[in-house]
């Protein structure tokens, strides 16, 4: 089992996650659906040991929490976030903010070596976006910064890889360039156990096999894909009458009155 929550709950003067039980295996990629406050940002809190649960027993890579210095297992993890990109210096430039990733930080302000150049390209490159290596982050695109998030989170060579809401910002053409790049690099270049946070049924891409849907701090649904993803799980997950379609193997939704 790559992940297994079981009984957590994150209480901060109220209850923000309530008694979840999930697990995740390494064959598996997740998508972690609902809409705004229902505690999907916390859940990935408590998956990198930022946020410690009230209760339960929470396990990662075999190590329970509590038991293992938990930067080790961060370590593990590669994620993309605006938490992070929203805390990258404008003058940053592409290659060193790769090489920041090694290391765990955000900014880099020292010299990088050779050999740590040369390795940041070499993602730069795999993502793309080599010709950026040079380029500060305050000029880039939405599109482009996108990029250089994953190459930053893959330069570790994740077990795991988060990716939080990794298409905000981005405009719908610019949206499905991005999916479609991840497609292509997580299932035939990459073969990486990934998570996927997000509120919109657009971005399930056809790699994720699995669906955890949240509501109110609680697992509302989760399994298969196939067997969750329904008109009537979301109408009851987001609150509304939702008609969901499908069409060439991405999903669509519609509200209806």
């Amino acid at each position: 089992m790559l992940l297994q929550l079981s009984g957590i709950t994150l209480r901060r003067g109220v209850t923000i996650l309530n008694n979840i039980h999930w697990g995740m295996e390494p064959d598996q990629h997740w998508v972690i659906l609902g809409s705004n406050g229902s505690g999907k940002t916390s859940l990935i809190n408590v998956l990198m040991g930022y946020e410690q649960p009230t209760s339960g027993r929470f396990m990662a890579f075999g190590s329970p929490f509590g038991t293992t210095p938990w930067y080790k297992i961060r370590n593990k993890i590669g994620i993309v976030s605006s938490t992070v990109s929203q805390r990258i210096e404008p003058d940053q430039i592409a290659q060193n903010i790769v090489i920041a990733g090694k290391h765990a930080q955000i900014n880099s302000w020292t010299s990088p070596t050779e050999p740590q150049i040369a390795e940041a390209k070499r993602w730069l490159y795999l993502v793309g976006v080599e010709h950026l290596a040079q380029r500060s982050w305050g000029v880039l695109s939405q599109g482009e910064r996108q990029r250089i998030m994953i190459a930053r989170a893959l330069i570790i060579q994740p077990k795991l890889l988060i990716l939080d809401e990794p298409c905000a910002g981005l405009d719908p053409v610019a949206r499905e360039t991005f999916m479609n790049f991840l497609q292509q690099i997580l299932t035939e270049e990459l073969k990486i156990p990934t998570l996927l946070i997000t509120h919109h049924v657009e971005e399930i891409l056809p790699m994720f096999s699995h669906v955890l849907m949240m509501k109110s701090g609680q697992v509302h649904k989760e399994g298969a894909k196939e067997e969750v993803l329904n008109s009537q799980n979301l109408s009851e997950t987001f609150g509304a009458n939702i008609d969901l379609r499908k069409s060439k193997k991405r999903y669509f939704l519609r509200i209806e009155n």
